[in-house]
């Protein structure tokens, strides 16, 4: 329809909102925030540019998000009287009202065919919206993680009792390192070639990322030591530990995991609220 042609069979289900609810829609596209001042943290209404009395419509192009006092200073006053003297913030929220999420549709499309595939396994599988997810994790108390809301997913009938009674203190983080580098020479602070890079990547029995344990034998890093090492042709290969980073030879080494492209740490889960909201 804003194309200005007619729309057939499935494309009328596929507009701005396709997969999501208004509000979750405003929050992604307005980054949480009131448009008018930029607020964060605060309550935060459904405001429209142009107002209704005036003519506005409810589409999402007219919709945008205002904290309490901006909402009620705007009130039935046109975007462009109550923006008068601030025509940049003016210019910018027009241009913001009429850009479309093309990353949220890339995803909408992408969970699709991502559903779809998963149900071909022949398992049962069934999708939630953000909205519902966020409706239950405000009224089970947990902090927003991507943990937590995972806990979050699924029917919850807050008035018949269910709850979530089960919290992970810690979880497993992996972080994308990488594999090397296709570099062959090491720049200096200046970004000039320093050193060559030799060739080959493994270097006895070891490369770049590996994750080792080494026991030092004597010195002022004696004892032993757990890391990701960077390999050297010497055969001396630096540790990174947490104190910082020394050199071992490789005769000290022992091979704990191979380097495959990922950091793995953990961290905790913050405590859930004590306070519970009625769903």
């Amino acid at each position: 329809m804003g194309a200005g042609r007619p729309l057939s069979e499935a494309e009328y289900r596929q507009g701005p909102l396709a997969g999501t609810t208004a509000r979750a829609y405003l929050h992604a596209k307005w980054n949480s925030a009131c448009a008018y001042c930029d607020a964060r943290g605060v309550p935060l209404n459904i405001e429209h540019l142009r107002p209704r009395s005036r003519g506005g419509s409810h589409r999402v192009s007219n919709l945008v998000l205002a904290c309490v006092p901006c909402n009620e200073a705007k009130g039935s006053t046109p975007v462009e009287t109550f923006l008068v003297d601030r025509p940049d913030r003016l210019a910018r929220i027009l241009g913001q009202a009429r850009a479309a999420l093309h990353d949220a549709a890339a995803m909408n499309a992408t969970r699709w065919r991502l559903t779809e595939a998963l149900g071909a396994l022949g398992r049962p599988v069934h999708t939630w919206s953000g909205g519902r997810t966020k409706d239950n994790r405000s009224a089970m108390g947990p902090a927003k993680t991507h943990t937590l809301d995972a806990l979050s997913v699924g029917r919850l009938n807050h008035e018949s009792g269910d709850a979530i009674v089960r919290y992970p203190e810690r979880v497993l983080v992996a972080k994308a390192t990488g594999r090397g580098s296709y570099a062959r020479t090491t720049p200096d602070r200046f970004g000039f070639p320093r050193l060559r890079r030799a060739r080959a990547k493994q270097h006895f029995g070891y490369v770049t990322g590996d994750l080792v344990r080494a026991t030092v034998p004597r010195g002022k890093w004696a004892g032993t030591w757990t890391g990701r090492i960077s390999v050297r042709a010497s055969g001396q290969h630096s540790l990174a530990t947490p104190r910082g980073r020394v050199n071992v030879s490789h005769q000290n080494l022992r091979l704990l995991q191979r380097g495959d492209g990922y950091g793995y740490g953990g961290r905790p889960e913050p405590a859930p609220s004590t306070s519970r909201k009625s769903g």
